[in-house]
């Protein structure tokens, strides 16, 4: 069952507990508005219902919570870090701000990070480099959870890759895995029963399907784009593992558990470029000619990634942030 929190509570709560886990006051903050962030934001797979697993990871020792990301090499606009096992979505918030950093200051900055964690929300860091005014863009390998086209078993990561565009009139903020539905969205349709809309995976004769828990069982994601998203996969994993100097996707299946991962950060300030007026324009002009078109059912309209993000923020904020009721009390329960 679903109800409705509000923001500042479900921030302060989940505060409260990752003070209870090692975590700085000013770390605490931040993680938890990150994951705050995600659920406000319409993302809860990646938000609240990834936090016990968040703390799970801290108990078992494969998340640091005290571990600070450290500089490895420099090379002009490019940096190598190393995440020596910090939580994750510090970890992402800190290398797309380096990133940002580096791009005010030369107009482009780039953060390859090894020995990272789960960051969670994929589209935090979009959001996080655009509001800062640049292009972001960032990618990360996972264990392997998907097939390669025509194989039976998960060889691929499903690899989320962003992609933020900053516009006056609402950012383009592009937040997508390489499976046609992330395993956070699966498990919600798994807990409630049902099954996916659209085909989402395949079962044990390799056949499509939409049974979320046969999918998430065997691991059995199916790619976006059909074998295009399998081999987008993989170049992503490619590139995240060469310039970070970690581990690839393989790699990290060998282990118990999805933890030593490696991502990548870049961000680009257009006012460097001279193209801040001028870019605006002429994403306005994509946008409304995208949204001519026409529509083959009535009542339904095209929408740019990111649009329907700020709608549900601003609802979730004066409504409160929607919260899986079971998962809500355990958390509280930890306070108790």
């Amino acid at each position: 069952m679903e109800k409705r929190v509000d923001f500042s509570e479900l921030q302060e709560v989940l505060e409260q507990v990752l003070l209870q886990h090692e975590f700085s006051s000013e770390r605490a903050s931040l993680s938890a508005r990150l994951f705050a962030q995600a659920s406000l934001d319409g993302v809860p797979s990646h938000g609240l219902n990834r936090f016990l697993s968040y703390l799970s990871y801290i108990k078992k020792g494969l998340i640091t919570p005290s571990a600070q990301p450290e500089v490895l090499a420099k090379f002009g606009s490019f940096e190598r870090w190393n995440g020596h096992a910090g939580p994750g979505n510090l970890n992402a918030h800190v290398a797309m701000k380096r990133a940002i950093s580096m791009a005010k200051s030369t107009g482009i900055g780039c953060v390859a990070l090894q020995n990272t964690n789960h960051w969670m929300r994929a589209g935090n860091y979009g959001w996080q480099a655009v509001e800062a005014g640049c292009i972001g863009i960032c990618f990360t390998n996972t264990k392997p959870n998907m097939p390669g086209w025509g194989g039976k078993e998960p060889k691929l990561g499903n690899n989320p890759l962003v992609v933020a565009i900053p516009r006056q009139n609402g950012p383009v903020v592009l937040d997508t895995a390489m499976s046609q539905f992330a395993y956070g969205k699966m498990a919600i349709y798994a807990k409630a029963g049902k099954e996916m809309p659209y085909d989402a995976g395949f079962d044990g004769e390799g056949n499509l399907s939409r049974s979320p828990a046969e999918i998430i069982q065997r691991e059995l994601a199916l790619p976006i784009g059909l074998w295009k998203g399998a081999g987008l996969s993989l170049v992503l994993d490619m590139l995240a593992m060469l310039l970070s100097g970690g581990q690839a996707t393989f790699e990290v299946g060998k282990q118990d558990s999805e933890s030593g991962l490696s991502q990548f950060f870049l961000a680009l300030n257009p006012k460097d470029f001279g193209l801040d007026a001028w870019m605006d324009e002429r994403l306005d002009e994509v946008i409304n000619d995208f949204k001519k078109s026409g529509v083959f059912k009535e009542g339904t309209a095209l929408r740019y990634p990111g649009e329907h993000t700020l709608h549900v923020r601003a609802e979730n904020m004066k409504r409160g942030v929607p919260v899986d009721e079971d998962i809500w009390s355990e958390i509280k329960n930890i306070l108790a």
